[in-house]
């Protein structure tokens, strides 16, 4: 179990647990976070789970893939150092006290 701080892009921050296993995504979907749209349920087909990592946390999270870095030219805003598709990271400890930002919109 990892807690997750989600933060929109008023400010306003939602910290919950997430279960290894699920996605960030899914911690977001599951616990009604909104910003985090996932319109393609996690299939990597969109770029509505778009986030920025937090800067501590960038070289924390697990690399991205050419497909996710594809996906990535569609998100609102991408930032080449930060940007990361929700749904391609999976939680596990390592990733407690995970911090991520939502972008203004998601597209």
């Amino acid at each position: 179990m990892a807690k997750i701080t989600y933060i929109e892009h008023n400010g306003t921050e939602h910290v919950v647990d997430v279960a290894n296993g699920l996605t960030v995504m899914e911690g977001a979907r599951d616990n009604n976070i909104p910003g985090i749209e996932a319109d393609c349920g996690g299939a990597c087909a969109c770029s509505t789970c778009h986030v920025y990592v937090d800067l501590a946390w960038v070289d924390k999270v697990p690399a991205i893939d050419d497909m996710e870095e594809d996906m990535l030219d569609f998100a609102f805003e991408p930032n080449p150092d930060r940007s990361r598709l929700t749904c391609q990271i999976k939680v596990t400890d390592a990733l407690d006290g995970l911090i991520v930002q939502m972008p203004e919109k998601q597209i």
